[in-house]
């Protein structure tokens, strides 16, 4: 509790950025996760998969820790609940993360040539998205010393507009990435298909939430 309170006096939004920054150790795990499934190195992928679970965990003890000792007392230059919905949307986005290592460690995986590429362009751009997010995070302490204002608040909201922008880019890969995986369905049975699918969708949810979070967040300054 004594850490959190001490995050909470240096600025309200610190714990926010503790637990975004573990959130992104989980995300960005990813690139090693799918660089092993290529490679076919199952060992190597249980050991990322474990990973991935033990840091969404240490994520959720940062996440409960905020939401139990947050001062009520506290002046906050946001709403109490705005920054909680912040906080539920980047533990959502570990929740997708851990989901993906869940799918992929249940079945052995192959990416195909045939949809390889366009895979790789489509992890690259939703962990984009996600890391303009995680910038705007970043941004929140300056944020509150402008009071919310000036040329802070205009740099942020220009920030929000390359998140959306980004994920529309990832809409865009991943509609070519189906196509690509359609035209290669007589090399993967049902269970396979099945797989890769729920592995796109968890993929596409990290870019969406980033894009949430973004929107969430110049929703408050709009407020202010």
């Amino acid at each position: 509790m004594r850490t959190i309170l001490n995050l909470f006096g240096r600025s309200p939004f610190a714990p926010l950025l503790s637990h975004m920054e573990c959130v992104a150790k989980c995300v960005h795990y990813l690139f090693e996760l799918f660089d092993a499934l290529e490679h076919k190195n199952d060992e190597l992928i249980e050991k990322i998969c474990e990973k991935i679970s033990s840091t969404e965990h240490e994520a959720d003890l940062i996440k409960n820790d905020i939401r139990g000792h947050l001062p009520k007392s506290l002046f906050l230059p946001i709403d109490r609940s705005n920054l909680l919905e912040i906080l539920s949307l980047q533990d959502s986005i570990a929740d997708n993360v851990e989901d993906i290592a869940v799918i992929v460690s249940l079945k052995p995986l192959e990416l195909l040539p045939a949809f390889k590429n366009e895979f790789k362009m489509f992890l690259q751009k939703n962990i984009d998205t996600f890391d303009e997010a995680l910038l705007i995070v970043k941004e929140l302490h300056d944020l509150v010393e402008s009071s919310f204002g000036g040329m802070e608040a205009a740099k942020v909201r220009g920030m929000v507009d390359e998140v959306a922008f980004r994920e529309h880019e990832a809409d865009i890969i991943q509609r070519q990435l189906l196509k690509c995986v359609f035209k290669a369905e007589d090399q993967l049975n049902y269970i396979t298909f099945h797989q890769w699918q729920k592995v796109f969708e968890s993929l596409s949810a990290i870019s969406n939430l980033s894009e949430n979070l973004a929107y969430r967040i110049r929703r408050t300054l709009e407020i202010k």
